[in-house]
């Protein structure tokens, strides 16, 4: 028998301050918002990246069945009004908003979200286009059927129960694409969105700028600025100095020596937050010498990531020792991770038969990211404290977009990555990085352990929290140990603002959502 659920409320661990809020009344409408980013999209398709800087842009275009509530990861109705679910948690029934158009002026409605997620899903699917939703395999995968009972219902049956499916939902990935523009631009789709969110796509000017309008007909409200623009700005101090001018309003990439600046600047605000993150070092487990666990563990000893947050990282992060942030439920406190040890680095290198030590070549890239506002400079740390036991990393140095493609193929041997939660749930972090089913999409150290891939499928199909920590306190135990990683570290959320917006919510899946944001004229 069916349950009706109003609204699933899941627990975030911690509580997100937003610092701007502002009283309805004194909200005005107009202006144009400018956001700096150090790096451009790839791609505008919600299911067509698994990059930060496109799905800013992304939840700001299309809107998903439920949503999260503002600075938090609770879930609440979005394109769905309600929803219900049954006692053996394999049908999900959702009851869709009516009304509701994409900005092709295209309904909204239960066909749209069946073509939608058929396309990514179904090889069979006109529209399907194989290896191109990087996401679809663990957001959507669990889904058996989906189907529209009527115009404005559609059920999700399962395969097997699976916990987070809803926080999935929620996800940019699983926004809600107008099948008209689809089959309109076809291969194109991922340069030309088209959903139902509170901001339309102009254009997008690559390495330089993407341009948003208001959408006057938002289903939930007019957003109160005229425009949005994310502009491309590589270099930390460059954007600073844009804000700084009055040309930024909200920027990303930081640099720790310029939180001082940010904070002694009377027009600007810098907010700030605990991280869902974490920035690490993929180490290509098929690929020598990191088949080897030995090695992988004398890498972690090698590198000191304590001296790396406390100096590189102006101690606006945290030592990462093992897969999980510590503000995520089912973070496992007693482990040790790898902490600063060269001699037991050097010893286990002796052990591994590279008593010698070895030469190889560490990827990095030039753009700051939340988890790495530094940039290269971490790679360049990392080259040194690797010399000290023996191995010489010759740095390689990519254009972000080849970086992540090539990234995603394991054309890597070892390179750097990181991850900011899409959803508040453990799985999507430890299914994402450790399921060998998702090699050649996320699982970027290409690991692969039969006991892993068990017990991350079990937790999925349970729904007690409490069984659930135990099975990821057991996964954290025997990733740590196999090393896949190099864990480095995870950075607090900080966002420099002008004082002169109003109402910006950091959220912890570190996405930028900009529909109640407002200017004070």
């Amino acid at each position: 028998m069916l349950r009706r659920v109003l609204l699933m409320v899941l627990i975030l661990m911690f509580t997100f301050i937003s610092p701007i809020l502002a009283d309805n009344h004194e909200a005005q409408y107009g202006g144009t918002l400018i956001y700096a980013q150090g790096a451009d999209a790839d791609a505008l398709d919600p299911h067509m990246t698994t990059l930060g800087n496109s799905a800013d842009v992304i939840v700001n275009v299309f809107d998903g069945l439920v949503r999260f509530k503002a600075g938090t990861t609770e879930i609440e109705p979005a394109l769905a009004t309600d929803w219900e679910i049954s006692d053996d948690g394999l049908e999900y029934v959702f009851h869709l908003r009516e009304g509701v158009s994409f900005h092709d002026g295209s309904p909204f409605n239960a066909e749209a979200v069946v073509f939608d997620i058929e396309r990514q899903l179904d090889p069979e699917h006109p529209y399907y286009m194989e290896g191109s939703y990087p996401y679809a395999g663990f957001s959507l995968g669990m889904i058996d059927q989906v189907k529209a009972v009527n115009d404005y219902t559609v059920s999700f049956t399962l395969k097997n129960p699976y916990a987070p499916f809803l926080k999935n939902l929620a996800m940019f990935a699983t926004m809600i694409v107008s099948p008209e523009a689809v089959k309109e631009y076809g291969e194109d789709i991922f340069k030309n969105p088209v959903g139902t969110g509170a901001f339309k796509f102009v254009e997008w000017v690559r390495d330089d700028h993407i341009t948003l309008k208001a959408n006057e007909d938002y289903w939930d409200g007019r957003p109160y600025l005229d425009e949005l623009i994310f502009t491309v700005i590589p270099n930390n101090q460059t954007r600073l100095l844009e804000m700084e001018n009055g040309n930024v309003h909200v920027m990303e990439g930081l640099n720790p020596t310029d939180i001082a600046r940010v904070r002694e600047n009377d027009e600007l605000e810098l907010l700030e937050a605990p991280g869902l993150n974490i920035g690490y070092i993929a180490l290509h487990n098929e690929k020598k010498p990191f088949d080897n666990k030995k090695v992988r563990k004398a890498m972690n000893y090698a590198v000191n990531k304590e001296e790396i947050v406390e100096y590189l990282m102006g101690g606006q992060a945290t030592v990462a020792r093992g897969p999980l942030p510590p503000t995520i439920w089912s973070y496992d406190e007693s482990l040790e991770g790898y902490p600063y040890n060269p001699e037991r680095a050097k010893s286990l290198l002796e052990e591994a038969g590279y008593g010698d030590g070895f030469e190889f070549t560490l990827r990095t890239y030039s753009a700051p990211r939340s988890y790495n506002p530094v940039g290269a400079r971490l790679a360049t740390a990392v080259q040194q404290y690797l010399s000290e036991v023996g191995i010489k990393a010759n740095i390689e140095q990519l254009e972000w977009g080849t970086y992540i493609e090539e990234g995603k193929a394991g054309k890597h041997t070892a390179a750097f990555f990181g991850w900011i939660a899409d959803n508040g749930d453990p799985d999507n972090f430890l299914n994402v990085f450790f399921n060998s089913d998702n090699r050649g999409s996320t699982n970027r150290a290409f690991y692969v352990n039969e006991e892993v891939d068990r017990l991350l499928e079990e937790a999925q199909q349970i729904t007690d929290e409490a069984e659930r920590e135990k099975l990821y306190k057991e996964v954290q135990q025997i990733v740590v140990d196999d090393a896949p990683f190099v864990f480095l570290n995870h950075m607090k959320m900080q966002i420099p603002i002008r004082k002169s917006v109003k109402n910006y919510v950091l959220y912890p899946t570190n996405n930028k959502y900009f529909h109640k944001v407002w200017l004070e004229q």
